[in-house]
């Protein structure tokens, strides 16, 4: 996910081939969110270096939202014209894999730094990092060590989080409290009820609120910090560390079986997770990659404090309860 508020549209690329040849190449149509394919994500220089090598043009096309793309992909089906989605995540891989339309991505997935064992079929992981509520030690000397030391500080601090419905990480911090808290979710939504500012549609909006002062902490990653240490200079923003654990996002890209670009999809998977593509995500997507660059990964990364404990939920267990889950937790806080 981006982490970059510079910029709030995006700018989808340009082709880098001649226009009297570009029509003699293959295309390969990539959804993903917005952010993703703005000039300033990971969209413009993995299509470069892709095609310098392909013999292709890449084409990304944007959606306001990961959960967007795959919307659109249902609604269009075969029919879709793309061959690939970058973006979508393992909270929502099951559904995503549910709807029949991915293949097999038939990738060697071997030696990658992610918490815990790959074994997915169909979806290529690219980046991964922890959730976890951002805030500046300019305004928070002592950040809560928990979403119960989080509850029982004044009312008058407030967080800002996102939909589950239409973000990612909303629906990640909803997974997150559930896998912390089992049957006492209802009653940690309750409790955060009188700190929540707003809820927004995206990350963006709830983060920016955060950065302009009018929140006192966001739910953001672990990663988030690296953007603020690199770009800004500015040690001030940090991600505070929850005694009962966090939830991770591995973001994957998976290929469309109406694709009739399977090679050349398959292909793109193989250069995301290869060292040359790994080495932009970083710096664009400011999330960890998912192999390990040694010294190409900045300092900065590698400083950053991580979770002791990693939480999680199988696919299954997503698919049976997430309807639940998030009524749940809009219950509690309406």
């Amino acid at each position: 996910m981006v982490k970059s508020t510079r910029l709030a549209l995006a700018v989808l690329t340009g082709l880098l081939v001649p226009p009297a040849f570009a029509q003699d190449l293959p295309k390969l149509t990539i959804y993903t969110y917005d952010g993703f394919a703005a000039e300033w994500g990971p969209g413009p220089a993995l299509k470069a270096g892709f095609e310098a090598t392909c013999g292709c043009t890449v084409n990304w096309v944007a959606a306001d939202s990961s959960i967007g793309t795959l919307r659109r992909v249902q609604i269009e089906g075969a029919s879709t014209e793309a061959d690939i989605i970058v973006g979508l995540d393992t909270a929502i891989a099951g559904d995503a894999r549910a709807t029949g339309l991915f293949a097999d991505h038939g990738l060697t997935l071997t030696g990658l730094t992610l918490p815990g064992e790959w074994t997915d079929a169909q979806f290529v992981p690219f980046d991964y990092a922890h959730f976890a509520m951002m805030y500046d030690t300019d305004t928070m000397k002592t950040p809560p060590k928990s979403f119960e030391e989080l509850i029982a500080l004044p009312d008058s601090v407030k967080i800002t989080i996102q939909d589950p419905r239409s973000s990612t990480p909303g629906f990640g911090l909803v997974l997150w409290i559930k896998a912390a808290y089992g049957d006492r979710a209802q009653e940690i939504w309750q409790g955060l009820k009188p700190h929540i500012l707003t809820v927004t549609r995206d990350w963006s909006e709830s983060y920016d609120l955060f950065l302009s002062g009018e929140a006192d902490m966001t739910l953001s990653y672990t990663t988030s910090p690296s953007y603020h240490i690199i770009e800004d200079g500015d040690e001030t923003i940090k991600a505070a560390l929850f005694s009962e654990g966090h939830y991770p996002q591995i973001e994957v890209a998976g290929v469309l079986k109406s694709s009739d670009q399977q090679e050349l999809a398959k292909q793109f998977l193989a250069y995301l997770v290869s060292a040359d593509g790994q080495q932009i995500i970083p710096h664009t997507n400011w999330m960890f990659p998912v192999i390990d660059l040694g010294d190409g990964l900045d300092p900065a990364f590698a400083a950053l404090p991580q979770p002791e404990k990693t939480l999680g939920f199988t696919d299954a267990e997503i698919a049976a309860h997430s309807r639940e889950w998030i009524d749940e937790m809009l219950a509690a806080i309406q």
